[in-house]
């Protein structure tokens, strides 16, 4: 039987590349406003992604104004504090040490909402499972980074936000979503860590310990249990 061909070894490995240096970036951006025909090749990247049933669910908000920026950034910062309240000791202070945005260094902000909703699709898979939608936008959300790596575009996403507050900035209607607050633009450089690696705040799990065969493997209950007494342990250490 014919296989079906993959791609040369160059693009193959130029692939395997992106996904192995793909970034969390928070620092280093550059004042240069990304080109339209930039930017829109990554939409059209993120465009491009699965989703369930072709229903296509996400929205993309570009943010531009200083002032939306500036008011998204207020959101952070009140957030930040009370994440910052809910550690202690050691986790608090490399928690305050590091940081976790570029909303204003980064000349444009992008912001991915899913209409969970929409007829588009007529809600083929979405009906035994309904989260299928943000599922699929977060397809698009890596698909958009991924390219964004291959073209030396840094992406950050911002996580520590109040939804509602964003959802009232950003005039995100009840019924939508939102799924990811990114930072993009030209960056100075690329790290050849991930920040929480080289700030000491998590380490990466290999991959054998998160692969079973058949069945779920309970010992991944018991390792969680063990890395929250160990999570209680640093915060209680002088």
């Amino acid at each position: 039987m014919t296989k079906a061909p993959g791609f040369d070894e160059a693009a193959t490995r130029a692939v395997y590349r992106v996904i192995r240096e793909r970034r969390d970036v928070r620092r280093g951006f550059l004042p240069d406003p990304m080109p339209d025909e930039l930017l829109y090749r990554l939409l059209e990247a993120a465009h491009n992604a699965p989703s369930v049933g072709l229903m296509q669910p996400w929205r993309f908000i570009v943010v531009r104004s200083l002032a939306v920026r500036q008011a998204v950034h207020k959101i952070f910062l009140d957030a930040n504090q009370e994440s910052l309240a809910g550690y202690e000791k050691d986790r608090k202070q490399i928690y305050a040490a590091m940081k976790l945005e570029g909303i204003l260094e980064a000349p444009q902000n992008l912001c991915v909402v899913c209409d969970s909703e929409s007829p588009q699709g007529h809600r083929l898979g979405r009906q035994t499972m309904p989260e299928t939608p943000v599922y699929s936008a977060v397809c698009a959300v890596q698909n958009l980074w991924l390219a964004a790596r291959a073209e030396g575009i840094g992406v950050g996403w911002v996580s520590i936000l109040e939804p509602e507050r964003l959802r009232s900035v950003l005039s995100i209607p009840r019924h939508i979503t939102p799924v990811a607050y990114l930072c993009l633009g030209y960056v100075d450089k690329f790290a050849s860590e991930p920040d929480l690696e080289r700030t000491g705040w998590e380490r990466r799990t290999p991959l054998k310990s998160v692969l079973s065969y058949d069945s779920y493997d309970s010992q991944w209950d018991k390792e969680k249990l063990k890395q929250g007494v160990h999570d209680r342990g640093v915060g209680a250490q002088d």
